[in-house]
């Protein structure tokens, strides 16, 4: 039983969850300093992580279904690649595609279960922003292949999810928490984007077409990564300018060491794509390191890591600065 559900997880990349539950975490302590309701803040935690977790299950099943007519598919082939096995248990027949969608429209179903509890305790504002989180949602596989999943990442993690589960959590549309979502919404960006540059030559023979390549080659991809980890923590200053917050949110930019250390991680891996990051202590959390150096893909997942965590503690320190600065 237990086995079953670590597949179901896996299925909906459960892995993913904390850049969900840190963007989250931002704007509900902004919320709950702004007299919010705690426990309505907590259900739309849940809800956006249901939203989360059906979309990635779709973007598999549609991207599955776009595979298997591949006339050069192969699946030997496939599973040969550690860098793309987000199909993999579609791939070996460990869920059926009914099994797969099925799972997506319960996720959905028990997301909008909770969107209709908050529609009628806090009124239209809430079918606005579920009519959006629904366009990009549906749409998402569909925007990934023409350069727009980067676009839809930032939409939902940025006003979505910030001014949403503000509202629910306060009854108001502030412009502040809007603001206050940038520089966490760029963070994101940044880790969806780190994926893309690795995913340079994959994404082209699979007809995604993403920012990344876009450009002549990998390193070259490597500017927007730059101009994001600029933007993502100058923006900062604009939550002290903008009387958002006081100073103490400036606590995230002792993070920096860490973006430079995967910008240059980035251009290693552009120049050679086998070349496996140094692990420092600063690198961490990276679970299932046996079964992934078990597979071969430390180069891929180590620097999926290194983003990652950089939005975890980025996100943490803004928490933390928002909370100093309410004394």
């Amino acid at each position: 039983m237990l086995s079953k559900f670590m597949i179901l997880l896996e299925c909906s990349r459960a892995y993913s969850l904390p850049m969900t539950l840190l963007s989250w975490l931002v704007v509900f302590t902004y919320s709950v300093l702004h007299s919010g309701n705690v426990w309505y803040g907590i259900l739309a935690l849940i809800g956006v992580c249901l939203v989360h977790l059906g979309t990635n299950v779709l973007d598999d099943y549609f991207d599955y279904k776009a595979l298997i007519k591949s006339v050069d598919f192969d699946k030997n082939e496939y599973m040969k690649n550690t860098q793309k096995t987000k199909c993999r248990f579609l791939v070996l027949g460990v869920i059926t595609e009914k099994q797969m969608l099925s799972l997506g429209m319960l996720y959905f179903i028990l997301a909008g279960l909770i969107g209709l509890f908050f529609f009628i305790q806090c009124g239209k504002p809430v079918f606005y922003f579920a009519l959006i989180g629904v366009f990009f949602t549906v749409l998402y596989s569909f925007l990934s292949k023409i350069r727009l999943s980067e676009v839809a990442v930032g939409i939902t993690y940025g006003p979505l999810l910030f001014g949403g589960v503000n509202y629910v959590m306060t009854k108001t549309l502030s412009q502040d928490v809007f603001l206050l979502a940038i520089p966490i919404m760029i963070m994101t960006i940044i880790l969806l984007y780190t994926h893309s540059v690795m995913d340079f030559d994959y994404d082209l023979k699979e007809g995604h077409y993403t920012i990344a390549n876009s450009f002549d080659s990998q390193l070259d991809s490597l500017i927007v990564l730059k101009v994001l980890l600029i933007i993502g923590y100058l923006s900062l200053f604009g939550i002290c300018i903008f009387d958002i917050s006081d100073w103490q949110v400036l606590l995230a930019l002792i993070t920096i060491p860490l973006g430079v250390d995967l910008y240059k991680s980035m251009v290693n891996f552009s120049t050679d794509s086998k070349s496996v990051p140094v692990k420092r202590w600063f690198h961490f959390p990276m679970e299932n390191m046996e079964q992934i150096e078990k597979i071969h893909a430390e180069s891929f997942m180590i620097r999926i890591y290194q983003s990652r965590n950089l939005m975890i503690y980025f996100s943490l320190l803004v928490t933390v600065g928002l909370i100093l600065a309410s004394f």
